[in-house]
């Protein structure tokens, strides 16, 4: 009868999304219709935003809920299928769809880390974690580190873990909602993170994991029509081929022809010239700043005094100076920042990066330490996927072992639709910016350009630098979180596609920073307050301070996303590095081997974790500037390893303390070890250590 029960709430969810998608589909064609009859684009960016965003709430309020096990683990009744897809939306945050085409874009091959991370880190969980904590059966990760090693302070590790990699993963996510709704609104940055997130809380808030659960399901259609559309487009239009991934490999040769072309060009030389020689001069200044302020200072107002003077100067030459003498740096140190920041134009003086070559480098050294690089970042994001606790959360709301395993499939499938089209998205984009952008007139710069511009100009730039009035790539900045969302402008698409793209980043973006929410809300409410403060505390006042500590991270979270401290990409990465490094040494020890002890695992957890923050605090550019840090990046860093990489050192460092410390303190209780055997073996009947 609960087999039979289970099949018909399959059915019926079946029945349910397939409406919804085909009801979907039908609104992207009126408002296609619409805009052919004179709908505004802006009004279509409005008409995206909140129909999808009350369609969630919708979904939010029906799906509230007062039960515990409803709230935490949406009942442990979520079909495989269902929590695949769940699990793909959960998974496929703004990184995966804002970024990840962009990292590729900017990166070329070593972009490719992403994918081969992210994929392999699902067969991690796969193989050695998803059904041994289901087989456990309760509702947070450190709720596990708590019974299996025992007493308060490693579930207090636990939640403190779990709470800085979701916070930091949120902050991005947040981060690409105020993008997303800042360009195709027309509001104010700030005002749309605070926007986007009420379209966050309107999920989680009033029903946890159900309501999350069921919205994601919702947000995969939407984001996986909006990924595969444009891409569609533009293979077609580029390549008159309508499956991208199949024409990869003619863009991607198009591409190279075109990088050889670039690089040889007189006028690309000319622009690289000029960035290498200031960035030079800035490096020089910047030896002796006091001196060059002064010097530079004198010059500027001697040359401003000349032109005043000179009865035959234009009233231009006579504009062009007094500017330069007002934009003048007010101090020695507003000059050192413009210095530093002209000194980084270095990157740019560079011919093209060969977007097919693996590892490039200037010789040998520079080869190997990108192909370390590119090994790290591979490490990190595989253990940090199979560590994610809003990820391995997702386990336990199936409703055995077995649809926990089903379900890791199903997650691969609906994530491999995405992974497998993100190299030819970016391929394709940068064919056409090299074709179509590149050798174009400024007089006649299209339209994206200075939308995106106005957005943020670190994302879009395209200057003259050598004032012939041709744009040259040298010229052109383009960030890598704009890439998939330019994606329909750059291809000259009807604005309902950049609409329907937008609704997708957005539906990415909330769908993983609802699981990331509550994530950190259950281990707050649960694991301390419950858990360790009030293990008496009535039903009603535990989702009461759930909920009161979710709109507090939210608004904590959404206050930091609007100061812009890091690239989506950076973010989300040295959230899977705190990850890898906190959770993934203490438990898969902690399952597969029974000396593993409190204490062990205790100081594993706060040393894997301490070496990354630290590796990360001194090397990355924002936090060394949060923390004071005054020495070189080049002094602080360890074998060329990147920032984003600091996992690598923390997980070894995690692996060895637990196992060094555990052979040096008692052994686990008799019942703890009899739980050991308990989750080890999945296929066994049987519920877990204790119900919550």
């Amino acid at each position: 009868m609960a087999t039979q029960t289970q099949k018909q709430f399959f059915q019926q969810l079946k029945k349910y999304y397939s409406v919804y998608t085909g009801g979907f589909i039908a609104f992207v064609i009126v408002l296609a219709i619409a805009e052919q009859m004179g709908l505004t684009p802006k009004y279509i960016g409005y008409a995206f935003l909140f129909a999808t965003i009350g369609l969630y709430a919708i979904i939010g309020v029906m799906s509230r809920t007062a039960d515990v096990a409803e709230y935490y683990v949406a009942g442990r009744r979520v079909p495989a299928f269902f929590n695949g897809m769940a699990t793909g939306a959960d998974w496929m945050s703004a990184a995966s769809f804002i970024g990840m085409a962009g990292g590729l874009y900017i990166q070329g091959y070593d972009g490719l880390a992403f994918i081969m991370g992210w994929t392999g880190g699902y067969v991690l969980v796969a193989l050695f974690l998803a059904p041994y904590l289901r087989k456990f059966g309760q509702f947070t990760i450190p709720d596990f580190l708590g019974e299996r090693y025992g007493g308060n302070i490693v579930r207090s590790v636990g939640v403190f873990a779990a709470i800085l990699c979701s916070f930091t993963y949120v902050v991005a996510q947040i981060y690409g909602v105020g993008l997303i709704t800042s360009r195709f609104t027309g509001i104010e940055f700030g005002i749309g993170v605070f926007v986007g997130l009420g379209g966050i809380l309107v999920c989680s808030f009033l029903g946890g994991m159900r309501a999350v659960t069921w919205t994601q399901v919702a947000q995969y259609v939407i984001l996986i029509i909006a990924y595969l559309s444009p891409v569609v487009w533009l293979s077609m239009k580029i390549t008159n081929f309508p499956i991208p991934q199949l024409s990869y490999g003619y863009a991607l040769q198009k591409v190279t022809e075109r990088e050889k072309a670039i690089t040889v060009d007189p006028k690309e030389i000319e622009v690289r010239t000029i960035f290498k020689d200031k960035a030079a001069a800035a490096d020089a200044k910047l030896k002796d700043p006091a001196a060059a302020y002064a010097a530079d200072k004198a010059a500027t107002d001697k040359k401003f005094a000349d032109i005043k003077k000179d009865k035959k100067a234009t009233p231009e030459a006579v504009a062009a100076a007094e500017k330069s003498v007002a934009s003048y740096p007010k101090d020695v140190d507003e000059a050192k920042k413009q210095w530093a920041k002209d000194k980084g134009l270095a990157a740019r003086a560079a011919p093209p990066r060969p977007h097919a070559e693996a590892f490039p480098g200037k010789d040998e050294a520079a080869k190997n330490t990108a192909r370390l690089n590119f090994l790290a970042l591979v490490f990190c994001l595989m253990v940090g996927t199979a560590a994610l606790p809003h990820i391995l959360m997702r386990y336990y709301t199936t409703p055995s072992v077995k649809e926990a395993r089903q379900s890791v499939g199903w997650s691969l499938f609906f994530i491999f639709l995405l992974y497998f089209t993100a190299p030819a998205l970016a391929v394709l984009v940068k064919f056409d910016v090299y074709t179509h952008l590149v050798g174009s007139s400024f007089a006649d710069l299209p339209r994206w350009v200075s939308s995106w511009a106005a957005v943020d100009a670190t994302l879009v730039s395209v200057k003259d630098i050598n004032m012939d009035g041709i744009v040259q790539l040298a010229e052109i900045v383009l960030g890598q979180d704009i890439i998939v969302l330019a994606t329909p402008e750059i291809a000259g698409l009807p604005y309902v596609i950049s609409g329907l793209v937008a609704a997708g980043g957005l539906a990415a973006a909330l769908s993983t920073a609802d699981g990331l929410l509550l994530t950190i809300a259950n281990a707050l409410s649960h694991d301390v307050y419950y858990k360790m403060l009030d293990p008496h505390a009535s039903t009603k006042r535990r989702l009461t301070v759930a909920k009161v500590l979710l709109l507090v991270v939210a608004a904590i979270a959404a206050t930091v996303a609007a100061q812009k401290p890091a690239d989506i990409l950076f973010l989300v990465s040295a959230a899977f590095s705190f990850a890898a490094a906190a959770f993934f040494p203490a438990l898969v020890l902690g399952i597969f081997w029974k000396r593993a002890s409190n204490w062990g695992a205790i100081l594993g957890m706060a040393a894997g974790l301490g070496i990354t923050f630290y590796y990360m605090a001194t090397t990355q550019a924002w936090l060394r500037s949060v923390f004071g840090v005054t020495s070189s990046i080049a002094d602080n860093t360890w074998f060329g390893i990147n920032p984003i990489s600091a996992g690598v050192f923390g997980v070894p460092l995690g692996f060895a303390v637990i196992i060094i410390v555990s052979l040096f303190t008692a052994e686990p209780s008799k019942k703890v070890q009899e739980l050991i055997e308990h989750v080890r073996y999945p296929h066994l009947k049987g519920s877990a250590a204790r119900s919550s």
